[in-house]
């Protein structure tokens, strides 16, 4: 044995097994949010906007990233705007929602980038995410877009 086969085995016994980590509640998720994360989806608005992002994750119907969705809002592309409310430092993403003003696009935060990353089917976390209609899942974008539509807007 070598000595790089003696130090992952050394490695190997001193890390503990991953366990799997218990699912936080939106309560818990909330406390961690930003100080601009304003409008906030409520536990049911997160739920169906989370749904909708699977839906739209499978027919390519997103934007994910900042670059990304900044990108597309520049060049005027429609839908609806989810941003992550821990995410740190917040220089990383705080011109997102000024541009969804401008361009008068809905937006809204969410407690969990985890979450977030999640729901469009990714392993990493994802901070901002721009979802558009189609057709598949037209019924749940709409209504979704109206609540978030309802939210207020922060002064």
């Amino acid at each position: 044995m070598g000595r790089a086969s003696k130090r992952q085995e050394a490695e190997e016994e001193a890390a503990p097994e991953p366990e799997a980590t218990p699912e936080r509640s939106y309560h818990e998720l909330v406390e961690n949010v930003n100080t601009i994360a304003q409008p906030l989806a409520s536990r049911k608005l997160t739920r169906k906007l989370y749904k909708c992002i699977k839906k739209a994750s499978k027919v390519k119907q997103i934007r994910r990233g900042v670059k990304e969705v900044q990108k597309f809002i520049n060049k005027g592309e429609k839908g609806i705007t989810v941003l992550a409310g821990d995410t740190l430092p917040i220089d990383v993403y705080c011109h997102i929602p000024i541009m969804c003003e401008d361009r008068n696009l809905p937006y809204v935060y969410i407690p969990s980038k985890t979450d977030l990353g999640a729901a469009a089917g990714s392993k990493r976390p994802t901070c901002v995410i721009l979802f558009k209609a189609h057709e598949e899942y037209q019924e749940a974008y709409d209504e979704c877009l109206e609540e978030v539509e309802a939210l207020p807007l922060p002064l």
